[in-house]
């Protein structure tokens, strides 16, 4: 393959890395990886309410449900989370019918402490059920407003560093918090962390990975600007919000020359998507690349049975397959057929196993590839001023609509 080449050769994988290490002493994400989880457990053991209700928006739900929904039929877990993000007023009320508010915890979750959406739903729940320091908990910004009225209102809180973005926040109290509560191995989940942050660091198989990866990825964005990532488990529903976010919001800029850069970001699941998406890839215009991420051990033995359906005989051949095997083969004939057309860039990652460490792991190594692919393309992958003009905005429309 040929692909065109508008990305500026003078940058070296050595000084990008140099520029991660020296760029790792001021944002803090790359450090969560070693933080003391004591003051979240022994908060977590606290807790008596059997129902969690989150509330809080992109950075501060996305990630969290990424790894709730990853692991929740898996695990025992003592207690239902929920999470109320939208603004939407039907998703609200429906959720909320579902929740035995007498019995549950409010987790009030804004960097900034004064984000519209979360503050609007928790001034619906008050109205409902007077959110106090016996069932509410803020994780906010030290200096924030909602910080000052948890403060004055003696609710518990925990601080989200100051140079900690919101869409790399799941492994600071905004994730691990809640996530300690229903009953989810924080410890484990910081291990698989640590492991990808300590080989990446080492210059090891992570950093030849994610540095190869980025800069394919730069190098090529005039050809291949959208990045497909096809993952072939249900429970990856989550994880593929949050890469949209993630991806999204840290690489779509203006970068120093004053040029607009970006990759854009999508994410599907497999099989369901081979019978949508998989045809504007095969056939459709070559400006997509492929990361396929698979789950090589499912924590069930579900098996197709033996049974004859008269007129359908030819599909015996189904019969005693494990869904577990089904669907990796058919991730891996999505695979085999992407390849065979020898124009679609392809990766495949495999998750070993449905665990903490696992999609852990996954996250912390999409963070790294986030900023690398920022390095290469000279953005700040941290700010959001694109973001940050429609919030200006949509509070002067509130202001002045009464």
């Amino acid at each position: 393959m040929q692909y065109q080449d508008n990305f500026n050769p003078t940058i070296s994988d050595e000084d990008v890395f140099g520029q991660i290490v020296k760029e790792k002493e001021l944002i803090g994400y790359y450090n969560l990886a070693s933080c003391d989880t004591s003051a979240y457990k022994e908060y977590a053991s606290s807790v008596k309410q059997k129902n969690i209700v989150v509330m809080g928006i992109g950075g501060s739900t996305l990630g969290t449900y990424a790894i709730y929904k990853f692991l929740k039929h898996s695990k025992k877990l003592s207690k239902k989370l929920y999470f109320l993000e939208t603004t939407d007023p039907i998703d609200i009320k429906s959720k909320i019918e579902r929740i035995d508010l007498n019995d549950a915890l409010f987790i009030v979750i804004s960097k900034s402490g004064t984000t519209v959406e979360t503050i609007s739903i928790f001034k619906y729940i008050n109205s409902l059920i007077k959110c106090d320091k016996h069932n509410t908990l803020v994780i906010t910004e030290s200096d924030s407003k909602l910080n000052a009225y948890a403060k004055a209102n003696d609710i518990k809180s925990f601080d989200i560093p100051k140079n900690v973005g919101g869409r790399f926040s799941v492994f600071s109290a905004v994730g691990l918090v809640p996530l300690s509560i229903v009953g989810i191995d924080i410890d484990k989940i910081l291990a698989g962390t640590k492991e990808v942050h300590d080989s990446f660091f080492a210059q090891g198989e992570t950093y030849s990975r994610v540095v190869k990866k980025a800069r394919f990825f730069v190098e090529n964005k005039s050809c291949f600007n959208i990045n497909v990532v096809f993952s072939y488990s249900s429970r990856l529903e989550g994880f593929n919000k949050w890469y949209i976010q993630l991806w999204g919001e840290s690489l779509g800029k203006i970068d120093v020359d004053g040029t607009k850069q970006g990759l854009t970001p999508i994410g599907i699941i497999g099989p369901i998507d081979q019978h949508s998406f998989l045809q504007l890839i095969v056939e459709g215009r070559r400006d997509k690349t492929l990361s396929v991420i698979k789950v090589e051990h499912f924590d069930n033995n579900l098996v197709i049975p033996q049974i004859k359906l008269e007129g359908l005989e030819e599909l015996d051949y189904l019969d005693n397959i494990e869904f577990s095997s089904l669907i990796n083969k058919q991730a891996d004939a999505t695979i085999e057929c992407i390849n065979n057309l020898q124009d679609i860039p392809c990766d495949v990652m495999t998750i070993d196993s449905v665990s903490e460490k696992s999609i852990a792991s996954l996250m912390y190594e999409y963070e790294l590839l986030t900023s690398v692919c920022a390095k290469f393309m000279y953005i700040d992958a941290y700010n959001q001023p694109g973001v940050e003009a429609g919030k200006i905005i949509l509070k002067q429309k509130l202001k002045t609509a009464k």
